[in-house]
């Protein structure tokens, strides 16, 4: 018989999976590798502080076979999570990912991922005060376009509410058309950001309600 796929808690056994994962499709969507001289810091900044300081809200799509081919992760309280990133998480990273130096126009790949794992207070962006939640969500590519991504994301709202969070947002890089037209067919809407540059990143939200046709 055929494993059938299933979407399930996180377990702690799972963060080597979701490390591959978050690299595999973190250069807009697609693989990492060819970008980064060490790829292992986007996981440190878009993966493992999530499943460390708030395991409760992650979740995996397993392959039915025990392997987390996907994930959705996040937080109910985006300015609390900015907080514990800079006092828990980053003194655990921040002596293999040092803080860049220079001007940012001079850096590389890996030294601009640096820069957010060192300035988590940029994730607190008055705009999207009213969303309080955030959430990140990848699946490999094998695993997209067969409704995977909804079921995550309904069970991440699920959750959410229970919590009584109302509304969530995300910051996606512009170039993910892909992704994109994706959480535009998940009821997402966009939000302009101040101080953020709307050809590099796009600030999308939406209540927590799981609305019918969705």
């Amino acid at each position: 018989m055929t494993a059938t796929a299933s979407v399930r808690p996180y377990r702690a056994a799972d963060a080597p999976a979701l490390d591959d994962i978050c690299i595999r499709t973190a250069h807009n969507g697609r693989d990492s590798r060819p970008v980064y001289a060490d790829p292992a810091i986007l996981p440190a900044i878009f993966a493992a502080p999530y499943v460390h300081l708030d395991p409760d809200l992650a979740f995996v799509l397993d392959d039915g076979e025990g392997r987390a081919v996907g994930y959705i992760l996040g937080t109910a309280d985006t300015t609390r999570f900015a907080e514990e990133f800079r006092t828990k998480w980053l003194p655990r990273v921040a002596h293999r990912h040092p803080a860049p130096e220079g001007p940012p126009g001079d850096r590389t790949p890996d030294e601009v991922m640096a820069g957010l794992l060192h300035d988590p207070e940029r994730m607190i962006i008055p705009e999207l005060a009213a969303y309080p939640a955030h959430l990140h969500i990848d699946l490999l590519p094998a695993w997209q376009g067969q409704g995977h991504g909804r079921t995550l994301m309904r069970t991440f709202w699920r959750a959410l509410r229970e919590r009584g969070v109302p509304a969530v947002h995300l910051v996606m890089a512009t170039a993910n058309t892909p992704a994109r037209a994706f959480y535009d067919r998940l009821g997402f809407h966009e939000i302009a950001a101040a101080g953020l540059d709307p050809a590099d990143v796009t600030c999308l939200g939406r209540t927590t309600e799981d609305t019918e046709g969705t």
